[in-house]
C-alpha cells in the first residue's frame, strides 16, 4: 500500500503527481500484467536469453564503430 503524506497547504494536485510518480515507480501494473496470465519457466528463459543477446550484439557494435 502506498503512502503519502499530505502536508498542510498542499495543493492536492500536487500529492496526486506524487502519488502517480510513486505508483510509477513501483511497477504494481507491470507485475499486474505479468500475473494476469500464466508464463512457462523455460519461455521466460527463452525471453531472457534472447534480450541478452540482443544486448551482447549492440554493444559489440558499439565497440566496433
Amino acid at each position: 500500500m502506498l503512502i503519502i503524506p499530505v502536508k498542510d497547504g498542499e495543493n492536492i494536485d500536487r500529492a496526486l503527481k506524487r502519488y502517480k510518480r510513486k505508483f510509477d515507480r513501483t511497477k504494481t501494473m507491470k507485475k499486474l500484467r505479468t500475473n494476469k496470465q500464466f508464463t512457462k519457466p523455460s519461455i521466460l528463459k527463452r525471453d531472457q536469453k534472447i534480450k541478452a543477446t540482443y544486448l551482447q550484439r549492440r554493444r559489440t557494435a558499439e565497440e566496433q564503430a
